[in-house]
This record gives C-alpha cells, sequence and structure tokens, in this order.
C-alpha cells in the first residue's frame, strides 16, 4: 500500500488540466451538480488520490462514505476482474445467479436471519422500495421522518428528506402523507427541551401527534437514518432508538433504518443500529457496500414479502460485477476493517476534542468510527452555526491537499476510507489543525 508523509499540492489549484476540464464541465453537465472543490481525479490507491495535474490528496470523504477499501484495494479489483471475465450482465429481476445470491445470504446472516432482500442501485432508489414495501404491505398513508434526514432526490426519497429546502424547492407536489419530526439533536436540542432531554421530548411530542392529529393505525412507518449524515453527522441521544423502536411496535408502525451512510462498518459495526441494539423491520444498505460500485440492499422482514412477481424491479440493480466486488468489501470488513474503524475512529475522535479545548469555534464533535462531525460555530456560548467558518476551514484543509466534503449547515464531515491507517489519520488532524488556525485569523 502506497504511504505517504503529507499531501504533495505542485500546482495553485486548479491546476492547468483541472481547469481546463472543469471549463468543459460547466458548459455541458447539468446545472444540479455540485462542485465543492476544484477538484478532478486522475487515480487513487489506498486513502490517497491523485488528480489530473498530479496534486495528491489524503481522502476523508471517501466519495461520500462509498470507498470502503480505499482506492484500487487489489482483492476487490481481482474480484471485480473475475466476474467481469464471467459475465457481467444478464438481470437479476429475471434470472437468480451468483454472486448476488450469495450476497443476500450473507447480508441475511449478518441481520441475524428471517429477512428477504431486494438489490437496487443506489441508496435513493432502495429507498423507493422500502417505501413501496411499506405501502403494500402495511396499506397505511403516512409515513414519518425527520428534519434534517436525507433519504435521497428522487420523488419518493425526496419526500422524506428534510435536511435542506433546496434540495425539495420546485418540485411540489410530493409524496402525500409524510410527516416531520425534529430530530433529537443533542447539540442543538429542539421542543425547548435540554440537552440530556432532547431524546425524550421528541418520543412525547410523536406522542401528542399521534393524540392529536395523526391517528397511530394509519401510520405505515418511520424512517430514520441511525446517525444523520446530511444533516451534520448527528448522533441521536443514547436510549432514543430503543425508545422509537418500542414505540413503533406498540402502535404496530413498521421501523426503517436508512443504513445508506451508516452502514457497511463504518462506525465500527457493520450496522449502526447494533450500538444500541434495535432491530428494524427494513434496513436499507447502499453506498459503501461495494466499495465504490453501484449497489443498494433493501432487507425486510420475511413477513413483509407480501407483494406479487412483477410489483417491482430493475434492470441493473444487483449488477453482478458490483455484487462481486460486494463480497471482496464483506471479505475485508470481517478480516479488519470494522476493528480498525472502531481504534482509527476513537483516534480521531480524542485529538478533535484536543482541536475542539485550543479552537471554541469548533464548537462540537461527533461520531461513531470513521463517522465524525466537526461542527463550528459563531459562539460556544450560543452554538449559533458558523457556515462561513466551516467552508473556510473546509477550502483551507482542501488547498493543503485534505480532500474533503461538508455536511449539514456548518459541519465538515470526516468518513474516509475504512483501511486509514492511525498515521494518515494523525496527518489530517495536522492539516484541520492549520486550516482552523488560518481560517480564524
Amino acid at each position: 500500500m502506497y504511504t505517504h508523509k503529507r499531501p504533495l499540492i505542485q500546482t495553485e489549484l486548479p491546476g492547468p488540466k483541472a481547469k481546463a476540464l472543469l471549463e468543459r464541465d460547466a458548459k455541458r453537465m447539468s446545472t444540479s451538480y455540485i462542485r465543492p472543490f476544484p477538484f478532478v481525479p486522475e487515480k487513487g490507491e489506498g486513502a490517497w488520490i491523485w488528480d489530473v495535474d498530479g496534486n495528491l490528496f489524503l481522502d476523508v470523504m471517501a466519495g461520500i462514505a462509498v470507498n470502503t477499501t480505499g482506492y484500487a484495494h487489489p482483492r476487490v479489483v481481482e474480484a471485480v476482474r473475475r466476474q467481469a471475465e464471467a459475465f457481467q450482465h444478464v438481470c437479476f429481476s429475471d434470472f437468480t445467479s451468483e454472486p448476488q445470491l450469495s450476497l443476500a445470504e450473507r447480508l441475511v446472516e449478518k441481520l441475524g436471519g428471517g429477512y428477504r432482500v431486494y438489490f437496487g442501485n443506489s441508496g435513493t432508489e432502495a429507498v423507493e422500495a422500502a417505501i413501496k414495501i411499506v405501502r403494500y404491505h402495511t396499506r397505511r398513508p403516512y409515513i414519518i421522518a425527520f428534519t434534517g434526514a436525507f433519504h435521497g432526490r428522487t420523488m419518493g426519497s425526496l419526500s422524506l428528506t428534510a435536511s435542506n429546502s433546496k434540495y425539495r424547492r420546485g418540485f411540489a407536489p410530493l409524496l402525500p402523507g409524510v410527516v416531520h419530526l425534529p430530530f433529537p439533536h443533542p447539540y442543538r436540542p429542539p421542543l425547548g427541551a435540554p440537552p440530556e432531554a432532547a431524546g425524550t421530548a421528541v418520543l412525547e411530542h410523536l406522542e401528542h401527534l399521534f393524540k392529536t392529529s395523526l391517528p397511530p393505525d394509519e401510520v405505515g412507518a418511520v424512517f430514520i437514518e441511525p446517525i444523520q449524515g446530511e444533516g451534520g453527522y448527528v448522533v441521536p441521544p443514547e436510549g432514543f432508538l430503543k425508545g422509537l423502536r418500542e414505540l413503533t411496535e406498540r402502535h404496530g408502525i413498521l421501523l426503517v433504518a436508512d443504513e445508506v451512510q451508516t452502514g457497511a462498518g463504518r462506525t465500527g459495526k457493520f450496522l449502526a443500529v447494533e450500538h444500541e441494539g434495535v432491530q428494524p423491520d427494513i434496513v436499507v444498505l447502499a453506498k459503501g457496500l461495494a466499495s465504490g460500485y453501484p449497489i443498494s440492499a433493501v432487507l425486510f422482514r420475511e413477513e413483509l414479502s407480501s407483494w406479487t412477481p412483477g410489483a417491482h424491479g430493475t434492470t441493473f440493480g444487483g449488477h453482478p460485477v458490483a455484487a462481486a466486488a460486494a463480497h471482496a468489501t464483506l471479505d475485508l470488513l470481517e478480516e479488519g476493517l470494522m476493528e480498525n474503524a472502531r481504534e482509527v475512529g476513537a483516534f480521531l475522535l480524542r485529538a478533535f476534542e484536543e482541536l475542539k479545548a485550543k479552537y471554541p469555534r469548533l464548537g462540537d464533535v461527533r461520531g461513531r468510527g470513521l463517522m465524525i462531525g466537526l461542527d463550528f460555530v459563531k459562539d460556544p456560548e450560543t452554538r449559533e452555526e458558523d457556515p462561513e467558518l466551516r467552508d473556510r476551514v473546509a477550502n483551507r484543509a482542501f488547498a493543503k491537499g485534505l480532500l474533503n466534503l461538508p455536511a449539514g449547515p456548518s459541519t465538515i464531515r470526516i468518513a474516509p476510507p475504512l483501511i486509514l491507517s492511525r498515521e494518515e489519520a494523525q496527518i489530517a488532524v495536522e492539516i484541520l489543525d492549520e486550516a482552523i488556525a488560518e481560517a480564524l485569523v
């Protein structure tokens, strides 16, 4: 594996090749695309990636928590090569085959059995499938989601998404029957609750809605990210997921865990709900499941599989090459990558807490495993979000060779490949230390 002491920036960013490609991009590509930094990749290895001008970056965003095993992991590359040489597509919706079938069996085993699997291509497509399963099986018209949530941008998943109004602007009317609850943000608790009561306040608010305006027997499901992603890498208070699970069971409501960003070992366990010992009715996986190859999986309890053949399907979902990459990814997770996520994540959390003590306007450090949020504030007393400071820090870090991404109003997300070493993590900490110091001047 290629190792480095520091990133290497050899040109003014963007370099000439990147600048030319970005100019072409601006002329031809959809204006809906986001370009947070002038970065154009050429090749990667491990947790490192070069741009087209030869500048070397340490990657702590992993394609938005996708590249679980980093770039060009030899085990993944070999699995993809072998499967591509065998057959690259037949259509799993019509004809069962390896390696998709054994992948489904492995995933079900990881949840303890009792589930069926539907394969798709992406997280948003998987959420759409989950919505259809809920509607088809329960025949209940309402779905509950949370403010701050990101479940995708296709029409059904967009109806659940509430992390930023820009995602919804111009697309109404959306799916009817979606009700949003405030997320129990411990650092900025909703409903006037003190931080220690953020979770209880949200659950009591939901019970209040059940008594006043939302008949619980007409609610099909609650969709929740066990840790909010796009909303700012927000970890709910301990016990909240258990309380939500108990409440949904009491009212016969399905619990859907959107583990698109949290799953596949990112938090140090295969699923983030495992930290709370919660067993959802439906689990949605995508992003990191196949180390950068497009595949998603919806796992749903046996008794929910009441729909008939043809009720839902996909041409490319469960693509055999992506499934082979997923097998290699699972092998590597089981051989130590989840443990590495726990250990290196704990190291980073300690190091970032030290930065927080050094720079009070780094108001909150939160996360699990290698899913960490750094939340910047205007005043540590009021905890008011400071997106401008966050952006200055992110831009300074990028200029120093740390490839990062924002999340939520004022947070930098740290979601590197799970192969990240402690030495590489220390490099990231040093760069962010320098970037924060310069951004505060």
